[in-house]
């Protein structure tokens, strides 16, 4: 059985922080978890080191993944305790610069679907978006983002864990339906709880948008996890987003929080793509008749209200419900249905925009003094 002792041996002859001492003994070891193989590590370090740290991350999984026993392993850097103080800049000050950006190799167009709150759809919408964007004829593939309630492998049917690239150090991703697809789920027991810090958070999706072998791909949909948090910074200051699409049904409560995420992605400069009204209405399968039950409309006014495009309407409808929980979802299981072309709709909407001549933008850098 691997233990943790077997974790930390296979660390001493990995410098820590410091460049000297060995990682097992450095004290920067924040926490080891062993489940069913997989490994999961964490790191504490202070943040304005992350970067100047990722050698050290890197042979540290490395060693991991070398262990007999070991089917995936997962290393991320922690922060220090809030207080440590910041290393200082050349000229006294300190100060902490995000990460450099710099695009996937072989993908095209980054898309991040998000929502200001949970519970409007969202990932339901981001599967069906990209499962539409590859009827279209476009190679693309998502990335579950939301670290900590994955939907994606329920939603494509897809169980198992990734294998490793012929390089040995990438992941391969797993795929369903033509589309490509990671998530922290195939990493985890479904019925795990990921407890993360925001750090832990961010070194995981970097993880998954650099250490996965993505190919070539004209796509990448994000599915953000709800709010306005790390996750949501980690994608606008690492990689340059193309655009977000904003999930909304159409009640009060729900577009309070929608403005929110569009106000959030304007200020990193990330281009709206467009609101998706979610939810829309329901039209009753016994006597046909139409009920708004969220209200109508709502999401609509409100990306008239931002300058933002509106994609479309999507119904509450029980076949969605249905085939997404059953794996398949409904652009592919009933791919002439109405449901199935909504979501078309939307999708032949968001290729419009992506390919329309427009420069993929390079996302900020952001300094704080």
């Amino acid at each position: 059985m691997l233990s943790k002792d077997d974790i930390l041996a296979a660390l001493a002859s990995v410098p820590g922080p410091d460049g000297k001492t060995p990682l097992n003994q450095s004290g920067a070891i924040d926490g080891v978890t062993i489940r069913d193989g997989k490994v999961f590590v964490a790191i504490r370090v202070h943040p304005a080191r992350a970067r100047e740290l990722e050698g050290m991350r890197a042979a540290a999984e490395a060693r991991i993944k070398a262990l007999a026993g070991v089917a995936s392993a997962l290393v991320t850097l922690t922060a220090e305790s809030e207080g440590a103080p910041a290393p200082a800049a050349a000229g006294g000050h300190a100060h902490r610069r995000g990460p450099e950006t710099r695009a996937i190799p072989g993908v095209a167009k980054i898309i991040a679907v998000a929502s200001g709150k949970g519970g409007v759809g969202k990932s339901t919408t981001a599967c069906n978006l990209a499962l539409g964007l590859a009827a279209l004829g476009l190679k693309v593939g998502v990335l579950d983002a939301d670290v900590f309630g994955p939907s994606m492998p329920r939603l494509f049917g897809v169980s198992g864990k990734p294998d490793l690239a012929p390089d040995g150090q990438k992941l391969k991703p797993m795929e369903a339906f033509g589309v490509k697809l990671m998530s922290i789920g195939f990493l985890v027991d479904e019925n795990a709880a990921v407890v993360w810090r925001g750090p832990m958070v961010m070194s995981a999706l970097n993880q998954f948008l650099r250490e996965v072998e993505w190919g070539e791909l004209d796509v990448l949909v994000v599915d953000m996890p709800p709010g306005t948090g790390d996750a949501q910074l980690t994608m606008a200051q690492n990689v340059p987003l193309s655009g977000a699409v904003i999930v909304s049904t159409p009640q009060d409560l729900s577009l309070i929080d929608a403005r929110r995420g569009m106000a959030m992605f304007r200020q990193v400069n990330v281009p709206l793509i467009g609101v998706v009204e979610n939810m829309s209405y329901f039209i009753c399968p016994h006597c046909g008749g139409r009920s708004d039950i969220f209200a109508h409309g709502g999401a609509r006014h409100e990306a008239e209200a931002h300058g933002a495009p509106f994609l479309g309407e999507i119904p509450l409808d029980m076949t969605i419900r249905e085939t997404s929980d059953g794996g398949a979802p409904i652009v592919v299981s009933a791919p002439a249905s109405p449901q199935a072309k909504a979501y078309l709709a939307v999708a032949e909407r968001v290729r419009e925009a992506l390919f329309a001549g427009a420069a993929q933008r390079a996302a900020p850098r952001i300094v704080i003094e």
